[in-house]
Formats: structure tokens, C-alpha cells, sequence
């Protein structure tokens, strides 16, 4: 089981690395908890390869950087949505 995680760990951090993608939708993707996401990129990844690691971390880095933004334009749309429905 510990072989798997590894594995998953490396592959999730290739993943994120290639597409910039959230943790969350890196879960989504793998079809995992945001949790274990998090801790095998955050975690596992630092001991299995630190330079994909930091690579990783970046990223990361910059998703939380921008989650406001994000935020900020899923409200918008969510209450465009609502004034077409009226």
C-alpha cells in the first residue's frame, strides 16, 4: 500500500506541475480527497523528489495567490446566472 502511495504522490505532483491545476481539481481528476492530495504533494513528494517537489510547491503557491481572484468571479457569475433566471 505504502509502494502505491509513492507512486500516486509522483504522479500527482507531475500532474500538477504539467497542468497548474488546483489541489482540488487534481482531485477530482485522480477521483481522491482533497486531503490526500494535499498531503502526498505536501508531504510524500518532499522526501521522494525534493526538486519536483519545490517545482510542485510553486505552483501551489500561486493557485493560493490567486484563489481570491478565482473566488471573486465565481460569486460574479454565480449572481449573473441568477438575474438571467428572473
Amino acid at each position: 500500500m505504502k509502494e502505491q502511495a509513492t507512486h500516486r504522490a509522483v504522479l500527482l505532483g507531475e500532474y500538477i506541475l504539467d497542468t497548474g491545476d488546483t489541489v482540488r481539481a487534481a482531485a477530482k481528476v485522480f477521483k481522491i480527497s482533497k486531503s490526500t492530495v494535499h498531503k502526498d504533494v505536501s508531504q510524500r513528494l518532499k522526501g521522494l523528489d525534493p526538486l519536483l517537489y519545490r517545482r510542485v510547491k510553486q505552483v501551489l503557491e500561486h493557485n493560493k495567490a490567486q484563489r481570491h481572484i478565482r473566488g471573486g468571479l465565481a460569486t460574479r457569475e454565480k449572481y449573473l446566472h441568477r438575474a438571467k433566471g428572473r
